[in-house]
């Protein structure tokens, strides 16, 4: 063995051996429990960054650990390979999407197993692979005939020099988030997605899985289920208007009725009004973005006709305003200014009336709850009860129904780009029709150039018959779903097999908060309707969520354009990959964030020539010398075994198994003197196995070295230690005594004591005997080692 910790050696020794041994690929084994760790895939963008790093450290320390447990456990990593910034990046580069993204695929691939990750590369997808698309034009398909997708107009943001359509996340102040163009709506065919069908099971199964409650509560928000009534209203013009309201306790507060620039009616209206065409136009400078909307200034259009109030008679103006959302409800809003913020400010800025129907000594706008006040027969009636009587009351004469709204929508899955999956649809004679072959291929010229595909005539009319759908989809439809491929990559017949049915669920999913709401909310949409075509089992994808924080530096977070990231490449030559790995466990928890520190890296790197040393010390020990000791080595670090078992198994504290392994390391030094070893040959080494053991989901490499030369064991082979290995010696241990559930004693006792035994030492206690004096004990509670409870009339 090497006095000096020469970690490249052994990294790239022990990597070549995983390889060559196909260590970390899985099949289905029926002896073992599965597990399924899973961290979320990377967009190949050329370089992996220390959040990747960071993620997949903590994936794999999970994955290592389970295996030492006697799981089965599957790891494995693809690549999340269409999207527009693959596209954009090829123009400016001036290289196929196709090409550029393969280059930066077998990079980042060479990163990973740089840095030692256990996948299970057998199972690898890339999502811009015909292979893996063919199955997703497949799935869309199925959805289609079961009435999940649909093709219908919709308003869209447009960015008018990319010529795509935009999300609404990607418009920022009403420009587009890559070209700075003004973005313009604009009213296109595109396909959806049905995912308000599973709005409410959505809804219900996040009571069911073990997901921080943050992530959970964002999902619930997203749905946005709420209970309300849609009321019908009619026109003095004998048309009907209905508005799904929260708040028909308010129905008395109305003073006018919105309607949205896009409902139906306005396109009626405005052919005997033209001022209502010039307003529409300025309506849509503004993006579709509800966030925008928010922003924006509020305007209206009071239109020529009124609603009849359906309780009062009254004639109330019907306006045309830009904050009401036509894919929102109906695409109508009661107006009650007095108890809704919008709705009051709309109110002052046109000099519409405001009644207060609800009573508070707070200003207007309230929206509390409050007895009601100008209501008429509601009167002192609180909202909930108004809520009832007012939806009853116009329920029965068929002018109102309670229902539950949503502010989810239908998902837009079209984008007008080349680079994606194509969308398996077809016309003819105006009518859409599944694509007659699958896979519908992505053209790639010979000489490497491609068109946008409205362009590529070839591909849009493959015959005089048919034209071909030209847009892509959505890249979130390749992530919603890839989890479950990755169990049956090596099958290219069919989409799901027997190992579908083996490993799913995920049973750990690891990512960022940011895709807390659309891809893990797609990917638990996209489950269910899987389980529905009776091609998965079960109702959740992802038992467990683990939500890791951010790699800051300075304070800030890493990226590009504030010059703050940092290389992996240059760490690994100078560090090894062990102790990038150890500092990113150790210097945060792993749902917190984590400051980048060359100081941090530095500390870890020396715990790790520590641990080399100190091995080397222990390779050569000779018999004459060790020296008995009265306390074991094994006793001492028995907290911290004890610790670590609790970390990597109750809590995923994984930074504080490092800590707890730096105290045994010390505790192991502290051992050797210059006249010996304290300790036995054999506590030496049993504490030393398990350091190891604890350390090397973490830190493998120099773990699996270690355990070779000094255990003369393959750590492979190895076994987490059994249930007896963390339980302490001890000659007493403390028990609590109480009478009626108050304590009234601690006392020390053998741990080897009968029940009756200690029910008759606490009972002879002092202090415990008088508060059982002439008292008749009707029930004890006994639990072993820790306390006895006397439970007396």
């Amino acid at each position: 063995m090497n006095e000096i910790y020469d970690f490249n050696k052994i990294e790239n020794i022990i990597q070549e051996n995983w390889k060559a041994n196909k260590t970390f690929e899985v099949d289905i084994d029926s002896n073992k429990p599965k597990y399924y760790c899973l961290s979320m895939l990377p967009y190949p963008s050329g370089n992996l960054h220390m959040g990747h790093v960071r993620n997949y450290s903590i994936g794999d320390a999970v994955s290592r650990y389970k295996k030492l447990k006697g799981f089965n456990v599957l790891q494995p990593m693809g690549w999340d390979a269409f999207g527009l910034p693959a596209e954009n990046a090829a123009i400016n580069k001036k290289v196929h999407p196709k090409d550029w993204t393969e280059q930066n695929i077998d990079h980042m691939k060479k990163q990973l197993d740089s840095l030692g990750f256990g996948y299970d590369w057998s199972k690898e997808i890339n999502t811009s692979d015909q292979s893996y698309y063919k199955f997703e034009q497949e799935l869309f398909l199925k959805f289609y005939e079961k009435g999940l997708a649909y093709r219908k107009k919709s308003l869209v943001n447009w960015d008018p020099v990319d010529k795509t359509v935009l999300a609404n996340e990607q418009v920022i102040d009403g420009k587009g988030w890559r070209t700075g163009a003004d973005v313009e709506l604009k009213e296109i065919e595109t396909w959806f997605l049905k995912i308000t069908d599973y709005a409410d099971e959505l809804e219900a199964g996040l009571d069911t899985i073990d997901w921080p409650e943050n992530v959970k509560n964002m999902q619930k928000n997203w749905i946005g289920k709420s209970k309300g009534t849609e009321i019908e209203f009619e026109t003095d013009d004998g048309r009907i208007l209905k508005a799904f309201t929260t708040r028909p306790d308010t129905l008395y507060g109305v003073t006018f009725f919105g309607i949205s620039p896009n409902h139906p009616i306005v396109e009626e209206l405005q052919k005997e009004d033209d001022e209502i065409k010039s307003f529409l136009e300025e309506t849509r400078k503004i993006s579709s973005a509800e966030a925008d909307q928010a922003k924006a200034e509020k305007i209206g259009y009071k239109t020529k006709i009124n609603i009849v109030h359906p309780l009062l008679k009254t004639n109330i103006p019907v306006w045309i305003i830009n904050y009401v959302l036509m894919d929102y409800g109906t695409g109508a809003i009661m107006g009650v200014p007095g108890h809704d913020e919008r709705d009051f400010d709309f109110a002052n800025k046109y000099n519409i009336p405001i009644t207060r129907v609800i009573s508070s000594e707070e200003d207007l706008p309230f929206s509390g709850s409050g007895p009601l006040v100008n209501s008429n027969d509601l009167d002192g009636l609180m909202p909930e009860e108004a809520f009832e009587k007012v939806s009853n009351t116009l329920a029965k004469d068929g002018k109102a129904k309670i229902l539950n709204q949503y502010r989810l929508r239908d998902w837009g899955v079209s984008r007008q780009r080349y680079w994606g999956c194509p969308i398996p649809m077809e016309y003819k004679n105006g009518k859409a029709i599944p694509a007659g072959k699958l896979p519908v291929m992505l053209p790639v010229n010979n000489d490497g150039t491609y068109e946008p595909l409205h362009q590529n005539d070839s591909f849009r009319f493959p015959n005089n018959e048919i034209e071909r759908e030209t847009d892509t989809f959505d890249t979130f439809m390749e992530s919603s779903w890839y989890f479950a491929r990755y169990t049956s990559a090596q099958n290219d017949k069919e989409i799901f097999d027997k190992n579908t049915d083996y490993w799913l669920p995920v049973d750990l999913y690891i990512g960022g908060v940011e895709h807390a709401i659309l891809h893990l909310l797609y990917s638990r949409f996209f489950f269910k309707v899987l389980r529905d075509l009776d091609m998965v089992k079960g109702d959740e994808p992802f038992k467990k969520l683990l939500t890791q924080g951010m790699v800051l530096k300075d304070g800030a977070k890493m990226s590009k354009s504030k010059g703050n990231t940092v290389d992996p490449k240059e760490y690994i030559e100078n560090y090894g990959a062990d102790s990038i790995r150890t500092f990113m466990i150790f210097a945060s928890p792993p749902e917190q964030s984590l400051e980048w520190s060359d100081n941090g890296l530095e500390g870890c790197h020396k715990f790790l020539k520590r641990l080399w040393a100190l091995s080397y010390k222990i390779k050569n020990l000779k018999d004459g010398d060790f020296i008995d000791s009265e306390n074991t080595l094994n006793d001492a670090c028995k907290d911290l075994f004890i610790k670590i078992n609790d970390d990597y198994e109750k809590r995923l504290n994984l930074n504080t198994v490092v800590s707890s392994c730096m105290e045994i390391l010390n505790n192991i030094n502290k051992r050797f003197s210059p006249s010996g070893v304290t300790c036995s040959n054999e506590d030496l080494i049993s504490t030393y196995d398990f350091l190891l053991l604890a350390l090397s989901p973490i830190a493998p490499h120099i773990s699996e070295q270690l355990y070779k030369e000094i255990i003369g064991k393959d750590l492979l082979d190895a076994s987490w230690p059994n249930n007896e290995f963390f339980e302490k010696n001890e000659t007493e241990i403390k028990y609590l005594v109480q009478v009626n559930g108050k304590v009234r004693a601690n006392i020390m006792l053998d741990p080897s004591l009968a029940e009756d035994e200690v029910k008759q030492i606490a009972k002879e206690h002092e202090n415990v005997s008088r508060h059982l004096e002439n008292k008749d004990i009707i029930k004890v509670i006994f639990i072993k080692n820790k306390l006895i409870n006397f439970v007396h009339s």
